[in-house]
C-alpha cells in the first residue's frame, strides 16, 4: 500500500451491498485474505537466499577465492576453498530453508481453516483465504477472527462481546467490544442480510490500540443514521471470542493489511561488540594476509632474477610462459599466493559462532532457577544474537511499577476533604475502627464520604467475571473475579467495597452500585474520557436516577491539582505528599456537578470529535481538556506496590558488579524516592541533586535555575571528586533525581545560546552519580535518555528492563533489551530481545550467563584466529625452502578438512559447555564481572597474545621438523622421506597441539568434552589410514598413498611428534604453572594475615593464646 493510500481512508459496502439500487456497485479492489509470513518461495528460494548469504563480507571473499582458483593455474585446487564454502553455504540454506517451510505450513494452516460468510441470508463455508473486504462473517464461541472485523452483533442482547488478545500482545484478561446500538438487534442470518450500510474508516495501520472509523446506515424512506467507530468496535484477527455464542462482522482489514500482520515487521537489527571485534581482527589477518602474498612474490622475482632459477635445464619454460607479460604474471602469482595462504580467513568461525548463540540460547530458556511457579513459566530468548551482550553492560536502566514492584496492588487509606481514613466500616457509623485505637482522623461530612465512594465505584473501566445472574442481579459474590487493563482499579474498587460502596458490574448503559445500607443505585453511563499517558487522568459522566448529571474525575495530582479550586488543594496535598514518602501510589478525586445544558453542549462536541476520521484523538484530547476543568477536589487514596522479592539484593549485586541502575519511572518523585531507597539504589549516606520542578521554582526564571544548578552540581561532582576519589572509603557517593519536565527542558531548549551546552553538562554530572532517579517520564523520554548515554564516549552498552507497553519504546533503543512478564501485558516481553519471569532473575542472566557467554564466544574468536596462523603460517615459511614456487606444503584433503573436521567440534564444545567459573560463585560475587567489563579479552593485548602463541607454534611446526628431515634417512631401511610425509608430520603436530591447547583451557569437563577431544584425534589418525590406504580413481595423482602408514613405523618421527607438541606448549604449560603457584601464595599470605591479625587481637584484649 502507498503512502498515498495509506493516510487517506476507505469505504466498504457491508455486504457488498450498492447503498441504492440505482448506483452502479463497483468492486473495490483490496487485497485477499491470504497470510504471507514465509520469505522464500520455490522458484525465488535458490538465488535469495545466495544473495542474502554472498552479502556477508567472509562468503564473499571466499567465493572470489574459489573463482580465482577456477580460473588462474593456482597450486590447490579449488575443492580446498570450495568445499568448505559450499558446506558452509549449503548448512545456512538447509537451515533457512526449514525454518521457512515451517512458516509456509502454518500459513496454509490458516489460509485453509474454514470460516462461516453471510451471503443471500444463507451461511456459506469457506476457506479464510476466500474473505474479501465486506464480507459479513460469523464467529461463534473460542474461535479465532479470521481478519479485523466490525463488530455488527452478538447472541447477546446488549450487543457486548467479550475477547482475549493473548496471541497479540499478551493479555489473557477478559477485553470487552460494543456493537453500534443500531446494529445490535440483527442477530439472525436473515436480519444482517438486511442491512446496508457503508464503513468509512482509516487506511491499515499497526497501532494494535488505535481505529478511527463511521459507519453510515441506510433505511428505506429514513435520512441515513452515521454513527463513530473506535478501538472498541474493532475485532482483531488473532484474537479469541470469549463467553459470547456467536457475533457477526463485516470485514475491513484482510491478508497482509491486519494489524497483526502489520506487527510482523521486525525489529531494527542489534549487533554486539564481538562482532566488531571480529571483524577488527578480520581485517588485521587480511592484511597478514596480502604482506605474505606480497612477501612471497617479490621475493619469488628476485630469486628468479638468476637465469638458472627462473629456467633450470629440467624445467624448460613454454611459448606461452615466455610471451606473457611480466606484470601480468606477476599478477597471477600474487593470486596463487593469495589462494595457497587463504586459509588463514576462518570461513567455518562464522558458522560456529552462529550454532554457539542459536544452541547456547537454549540454555538461558531451560534454567530451572528462572522459571516461575506463579505464571508457570520460565525465561524466554527472542534474540540469540546479543548473548555475550549480557556480559559486558554498564548502564541498567529500569521501570519502577511492576519491574522492581510486584504491581500488585493493594488499597491501605483515602483521605476526603483532608480527614484520613485507614479501616474497615461499621454498620452504624460509615468509616469506623473495627478493633484496636480509633483508625479515622476526624470526619468528613457523611454526603462527602458517600460522593467520595460513588467515585471509586462509578469512575473506572473494571468488569466483573464469574457469578450468576438472577433478575439481573450477580448474586454469589464470592465467585467474583474483577477484570481491568490496570491493577489500580481493582484496588480501588476493592476499597469502596470495603468501606461499604459494592460495584455490581454493569446493566446495559447502566452501572449498579450497592450502597451501605444495601440499597443497589443505578447510574447511566454516558460518556467514558479514558485514561491516557499525556493526561494521566480518566473521567466518566453519569446521570443519576433523579436525573443530575455527574462529572467524576481520578487521576495523578499533578494532573488534577491545576483542574480544581485552589483552596481546596492544601488539606489533601499533605496526606498525598505524606503518602508518597511512604512509598504508596496515590491518585486524586474530583467531581463536578454539569447542568442539561452544560451536558447537551459536551455531548455534542463529543459526539461531533468521534465522528471525525482524521485528527480525532487530538480533537477529542482537546475537549477532554475543556470538559476536565473547574472541577471540586473530594479526596486521594493510597495504594501499596510492593517491592518485588530479592529486587533490593538484585540491585546491590549489579551495582558491585560495576554497572549503574537508572530508574526511569512515570510515578510522582516521593513514590519513586521511596522506592529507590526501599531497593538499595539510593543508601543513607548517598548525597541526592535534584533537578525537579520543585527546585526549579518560578516559571519566569526557570532556565536560568536550571543553567545555576547544572554548574552547580557540576562544580561538586567534576572538582570536588577526585579530591577524595584517593582513598575509595572516603569517597562521596551521588544520586541524582530528574523529573519529566526539566529533562524536556534540557533535552530541547529555547533557542538561546547559553542554554546549548545543557545536555553536555547535565550528561557529565550523570555519568559521575551512582544512581539516577528519573520520574514523572513520558515513554518516548524513557527512550531518549537510553539514547543520550547509548551515544556517549566510549559508546557503553546499555539494559533496559521493564514490563509495560510504555517501556517498549527504551527497550528498543537500548543496546540489550529486557522484558518482564508481567501484569501489565506481555508487550514488553514481545519486542524484547530476552524475557524473564522477575525482576531477580536478572542477576543470573547477567552475571552467570551473561559472563560465561562472553567467556566461552571470546575463546572461540581468539581461538579460531591462532589455529589458522598455526595452520598457514608453516606453509608461508616453506616457500622460503621450494623457490617459491606455491608448491602446498599439505595435502588437498587435510586442507579442506582440517576446518570442517578436525578441529571445529572441540571448540564448538567448549564454547556451550565451559564454565572457567562454577555459576554459584559468580551469582555470590558480582565483583567477577568487571574482570571482563570493556570488552576485555576481545582488545589487542590478548589478541597479540594469541597472535604470538601462533607465530610461536607454527615456527616450532616447522623448524622442528625442518631439523628432523637433516637425516633425510629416518627409516631403519635407508628409505628416505618425501615432501609429502614432512607436510604430513607438520599438519600431525598442529592438529594435536591446538586440539591439546583447548584441552588444556578446558575447566570444566564433561563427557562431551572428552568425547569430542579425543574422537577428533582419533578421527583425524583414521581418516589419514583410511585417505592414504586407499588409490582414489578420481584423483590425478596418488602422492598420499601410504604416506600416512610409512610415517608411523619411523621411531624417530614418533619421537619427533611428542617432542614438538610438548615445546609447543610448553609456554602454556608454564603460564598454567606461574599462575596456580602466585594463586597459592595470595592464599598463603591471606591467612599469615589473618592469623597475625588474631594474634594481635588476643595480645591487646589480653586472652590467653592456646
Amino acid at each position: 500500500v502507498s503512502f498515498t493510500n495509506r493516510i487517506g481512508t476507505r469505504t466498504v459496502f457491508v455486504g457488498h451491498r450498492p447503498v441504492s439500487e440505482t448506483d452502479a456497485y463497483v468492486e473495490q479492489k483490496f487485497c485477499d485474505n491470504r497470510i504471507v509470513s514465509s520469505k522464500y518461495t520455490v522458484w525465488n528460494f535458490l538465488p535469495k537466499n545466495l544473495f542474502e548469504q554472498f552479502r556477508r563480507i567472509a562468503n564473499f571473499y571466499f567465493l572470489i577465492i574459489f573463482l580465482v582458483q577456477v580460473i588462474v593455474d593456482t597450486p590447490t585446487s579449488p575443492v580446498t576453498s570450495g568445499l568448505p564454502l559450499f558446506f558452509v553455504i549449503i548448512v545456512t540454506a538447509i537451515k533457512q530453508g526449514y525454518e521457512d517451510w515451517l512458516r509456509h505450513r502454518a500459513d496454509k494452516e490458516v489460509n485453509k481453516s474454514s470460516v462461516f460468510i453471510v451471503e443471500n441470508a444463507k451461511q456459506v463455508k469457506k476457506h479464510s483465504e476466500k474473505i474479501k473486504v465486506g464480507d459479513i462473517v460469523e464467529v461463534k464461541a473460542d474461535e479465532t477472527f479470521p481478519c479485523d472485523l466490525i463488530f455488527l452483533a452478538s447472541s447477546n442482547d446488549d450487543g457486548i462481546c467479550y475477547v482475549t488478545t493473548a496471541s497479540l500482545d499478551g493479555e489473557s484478561n477478559f477485553k470487552t467490544h460494543y456493537a453500534v446500538r443500531d446494529t445490535t438487534g440483527l442477530q439472525t442470518d436473515d436480519d444482517i442480510d438486511s442491512l446496508t450500510a457503508t464503513i468509512e474508516c482509516e487506511q491499515p495501520q499497526p497501532d494494535l490500540y488505535k481505529f478511527v472509523g463511521r459507519i453510515n446506515i441506510y433505511r428505506s424512506n429514513q435520512e441515513p443514521v452515521a454513527r463513530s467507530l473506535g478501538p472498541e468496535n474493532l475485532l482483531l484477527k488473532g484474537s479469541t471470542l470469549k463467553n459470547t455464542k456467536k457475533i457477526y462482522g463485516v470485514a475491513v482489514y484482510t491478508g497482509m493489511e491486519t494489524k497483526m500482520a502489520l506487527n510482523y515487521q521486525g525489529k531494527s537489527q542489534k549487533r554486539s561488540a564481538v562482532e566488531k571485534s571480529i571483524n577488527a581482527f578480520l581485517v588485521v589477518y587480511l592484511c597478514i594476509l596480502v604482506s605474505k602474498a606480497t612477501v612471497c612474490t617479490t621475493l619469488k622475482y628476485i630469486w628468479q632474477s638468476n637465469p638458472f632459477n627462473d629456467e633450470p635445464w629440467y624445467n624448460q619454460k613454454t611459448i606461452k610462459e615466455r610471451d606473457t607479460f611480466k606484470i601480468l604474471r606477476m599478477f597471477t602469482d600474487f593470486l596463487s599466493f593469495m589462494v595457497l595462504f587463504n586459509f588463514i580467513i576462518p570461513v567455518s568461525m562464522y558458522v560456529t559462532v552462529e550454532m554457539q548463540k542459536f544452541l547456547g540460547s537454549f540454555f538461558i530458556a531451560w534454567d530451572k532457577e528462572m522459571y516461575d511457579e506463579e505464571i508457570k513459566e520460565g525465561a524466554l530468548v527472542n534474540t540469540s544474537d546479543l548473548n555475550e551482550e549480557l556480559g559486558q553492560v554498564e548502564y541498567v536502566f529500569t521501570d519502577k511499577t511492576g519491574t522492581l514492584t510486584e504491581n500488585s496492588m493493594k488499597f491501605i487509606e483515602c483521605c476526603i476533604d483532608g480527614h484520613k481514613y485507614k479501616d474497615g466500616i461499621s454498620e452504624v457509623d460509615g468509616f469506623s475502627h473495627t478493633d484496636g485505637p480509633l483508625r479515622y482522623y476526624g470526619k468528613a461530612e457523611k454526603c462527602r464520604e458517600e460522593l467520595f465512594l460513588r467515585a471509586l465505584c462509578l469512575c473506572h473501566t473494571v468488569q466483573i467475571k464469574g457469578g450468576d445472574n438472577v433478575d439481573g442481579l450477580r448474586v454469589n459474590q464470592e465467585c467474583w473475579t474483577y477484570i481491568s487493563s490496570s491493577p489500580d482499579e481493582i484496588a480501588l474498587v476493592k476499597g469502596a467495597k470495603k468501606y461499604g460502596f459494592t460495584f455490581l458490574g454493569h446493566e446495559a448503559d447502566y452501572m449498579k452500585v450497592q450502597n451501605q445500607k444495601n440499597e443497589i443505585e443505578k447510574y447511566q453511563l454516558l460518556h467514558v474520557l479514558n485514561f491516557d499517558p499525556v493526561r494521566r487522568r480518566m473521567s466518566v459522566i453519569v446521570k443519576t436516577s433523579t436525573g443530575i448529571f455527574l462529572l467524576f474525575c481520578k487521576g495523578a495530582d499533578s494532573s488534577i491539582f491545576p483542574r480544581v479550586q485552589q483552596d481546596e488543594i492544601q488539606q489533601t496535598k499533605v496526606h498525598v505528599e505524606r503518602n508518597a514518602m511512604d512509598g504508596y501510589r496515590t491518585l486524586c478525586v474530583a467531581f463536578k456537578e454539569l447542568t442539561q445544558e452544560d451536558y447537551k453542549k459536551i455531548n455534542d462536541q463529543l459526539s461531533e470529535a468521534k465522528m471525525a476520521l482524521q485528527d480525532r484523538e487530538e480533537k477529542m484530547a482537546r475537549i477532554f481538556d475543556d470538559i476536565e476543568a473547574d472541577m471540586h477536589l473530594i479526596g486521594a487514596t493510597a495504594v501499596e506496590d510492593r517491592l518485588q522479592e530479592h529486587a533490593a539484593e538484585t540491585i546491590e549485586a549489579l551495582q558491585t558488579a560495576g554497572m549503574k541502575v537508572w530508574v526511569l519511572t512515570g510515578d510522582k518523585m516521593e513514590t519513586a524516592k521511596s522506592t529507590c531507597y526501599a531497593s538499595r539504589l539510593f543508601q543513607t549516606n548517598t548525597e541526592l541533586l535534584e533537578l525537579t520542578t520543585k527546585t526549579m521554582g518560578d516559571s519566569d526564571r526557570k532556565e536560568e535555575r536550571l543553567h545555576e544548578l547544572l554548574l552547580e552540581y557540576h562544580k561538586k561532582l567534576l572538582q570536588d571528586f577526585p579530591k577524595n576519589s584517593g582513598n575509595w572509603t572516603v569517597s562521596q557517593e551521588y544520586g541524582l533525581i530528574i523529573d519529566g519536565s526539566t529533562l524536556s527542558l534540557i533535552l530541547n531548549p529555547s533557542q538561546d545560546s547559553s542554554s546549548s551546552n545543557y545536555k553536555s553538562i547535565f550528561l557529565q554530572i550523570c555519568l559521575k552519580c551512582t544512581s539516577v532517579l528519573c520520574c514523572r517520564m513520558a515513554p518516548l523520554q524513557k527512550a531518549q535518555i537510553v539514547r543520550m548515554v547509548k551515544n556517549t564516549k566510549g559508546n557503553p552498552i546499555t539494559l533496559s528492563i521493564g514490563d509495560g507497553a510504555n517501556d517498549v519504546s527504551m527497550i528498543l533503543e537500548a543496546h540489550v533489551g529486557i522484558g518482564i512478564k508481567g501484569k501489565e501485558g506481555r508487550q514488553a516481553a514481545r519486542n524484547s530481545d530476552y524475557a524473564v519471569p522477575k525482576f531477580k532473575h536478572l542477576r543470573k542472566l547477567l552475571l552467570a550467563h551473561g559472563h560465561l557467554y562472553y567467556v566461552r564466544i571470546a575463546h572461540l574468536v581468539q581461538y579460531f584466529f591462532y589455529k589458522n596462523l598455526c595452520f598457514i603460517l608453516p606453509q608461508f615459511l616453506y616457500q622460503f625452502f621450494c623457490g617459491f614456487s606455491q608448491q602446498p606444503l599439505y595435502d588437498a584433503a587435510y586442507l579442506t578438512m582440517y576446518n570442517i573436521c578436525f578441529t571445529s567440534l572441540p571448540i564448538l564444545a567448549y564454547s556451550l559447555l565451559e564454565q572457567h567459573i562454577n555459576i554459584e560463585t559468580l551469582t555470590s560475587d558480582p565483583r567477577l564481572y568487571m574482570k571482563i567489563s570493556d570488552n576485555a579479552m576481545l582488545q589487542w593485548k590478548p589478541f597479540l597474545y594469541w597472535t604470538f602463541l601462533g607465530s610461536f607454534e607454527g615456527l616450532v611446526f616447522f623448524f622442528g621438523v625442518y631439523f628432523l628431515f637433516q637425516n633425510s634417512s629416518l627409516e631403519h631401511n635407508g628409505k628416505v622421506f618425501g615432501n609429502w610425509t614432512f607436510g604430513t608430520i607438520v599438519f600431525t603436530v598442529l592438529v594435536f597441539t591446538v586440539t591439546l591447547k583447548l584441552a588444556l583451557d578446558t575447566r570444566f569437563w564433561t563427557w562431551m568434552n572428552h568425547f569430542v577431544i579425543w574422537g577428533s584425534l582419533a578421527f583425524y589418525v583414521f581418516f589419514s589410514f583410511f585417505w592414504g590406504g586407499i588409490i582414489w580413481p578420481f584423483l590425478k595423482q596418488q602422492r598420499m598413498y601410504f604416506v600416512f602408514a610409512h610415517m608411523v613405523t619411523s621411531v624417530s618421527t614418533w619421537l619427533a611428534i611428542v617432542l614438538l607438541i610438548f615445546i609447543s606448549l610448553s609456554p602454556e604449560i608454564l603460564l598454567v604453572v606461574f599462575k596456580n603457584a602466585k594463586r597459592k601464595n595470595h592464599q598463603v599470605r591471606n591467612e599469615r594475615i589473618y592469623h597475625n591479625a588474631s594474634l594481635l587481637w588476643r595480645v591487646s584484649s589480653n586472652t590467653p593464646l592456646p
